[in-house]
């Protein structure tokens, strides 16, 4: 296993990072104490998890995936063993969190850590990250389009001052952001320099074959600013396994179970999928295999987020994870982007 430095932090963190999102849900407390154990034993520390989590995110399951996580750190005694993530959710009109919509203000966010902390068993969090923004940005597959300011939004600055106050109370060790753009990268880092405080140290987005608008203008801010990338969806909620092609609805699979894959269904996207399924055919390759080791091969890369719900999945994405592409590889990568540049942004 590969260690990567967590931004500007004294942290190294596994180059692989265990996502935990289908504890709870997909995944019972026993299938997740084995996935947890076998990550630990193959060199993963870095753990991702949210107070959002199970996914689909709904009242019923919310949490669960931290107290499956914080059952496992109280009886491994693991604490020492792991730099543990979480998040809280951003601006958002499911009610379930803090009893009204959820906000990114001072108040909501100490709600959402003393839960967390709670849940994890334990009394602080390596990185606590903003899950999505308090302000209007496209998410999740919306439109790539801008949106105006609102009046009512929580500032950055107010946001990031909250966050600070738990770092210096010992609750939180350091800071990031996920689902971010350019600008509120820039933000977070003047906002950092002006209060000589630390400044965020990752930024947790969506990055694979089918998605590399992080290329535009971020990571640049992630190579030249410190700003570690944790990529989270390299295999496009499954798409690039190849397990959806020509219509196929595996049994118990995410898309049979919830649905929710719009964004990698358009005609652009599904023929990414099958033009990448065939390059890595061409090579003796399994299309996952394509998908792990390209997120791997990036520069700005610190850590990729993979998630199973087997463990013969977290098996295969681990070995995915240990290939390296040539450099004429790369560039047949590249070649297809270039003809069809992120068809599932």
């Amino acid at each position: 296993m590969q260690y990567n430095q967590l931004g500007a932090s004294d942290l190294k963190v596994s180059k692989v990072c265990l996502g935990t999102m289908t504890f709870g849900e997909q995944n019972t407390a026993a299938e997740a104490f084995e996935q947890m154990d076998y990550a630990v034993e193959a060199g993963i520390n870095l753990f991702d998890t949210a107070e959002l989590y199970s996914i689909p995110p709904k009242a019923e399951t919310q949490g669960s995936t931290e107290t499956i996580i914080g059952k496992w750190i109280k009886a491994r005694g693991t604490r020492d063993q792991i730099v543990l993530a979480t998040k809280v959710v951003g601006r958002s009109k499911m009610d379930w969190f803090r009893g009204e919509e959820s906000r990114l203000s001072r108040n909501h966010i100490r709600q959402a850590i003393e839960g967390s902390l709670t849940r994890l068993n334990t009394d602080y969090v390596d990185l606590y990250q903003l899950h999505w923004p308090d302000r209007r940005v496209p998410l999740f597959g919306s439109a790539q389009r801008f949106s105006a300011p609102q009046s009512n939004e929580i500032s950055l600055a107010e946001t990031l001052s909250a966050l600070y106050e738990l770092v210096d109370e010992g609750k939180v060790r350091h800071i990031g952001v996920s689902n971010e753009t350019a600008w509120g990268v820039h933000e977070a880092l003047r906002i950092a320099g002006l209060s000589n405080r630390e400044p965020i140290v990752s930024i947790q987005n969506a990055y694979s074959l089918v998605n590399r608008t992080f290329e535009q203008g971020l990571a640049e801010f992630s190579m030249r600013s410190n700003v570690g990338l944790l990529a989270y969806s390299p295999l496009a909620q499954g798409y690039l396994t190849g397990k959806y092609r020509h219509g196929e609805l595996p049994v118990n699979s995410r898309k049979a179970l919830f649905g929710r894959m719009g964004r990698y269904e358009s005609e652009r996207g599904l023929k990414a999928v099958e033009d990448y399924h065939q390059l890595a055919a061409s090579w003796g390759m399994t299309l996952l295999a394509l998908a792990q080791s390209f997120v791997m091969s990036r520069p700005f890369l610190t850590s990729n987020i993979i998630g199973a719900t087997s463990m013969a999945q977290l098996r295969e994405n681990l070995q995915a994870c240990e290939l390296m592409l040539s450099q004429d590889q790369l560039q047949a990568i590249d070649d297809i982007h270039v003809d069809n540049p992120n068809p599932s942004p």
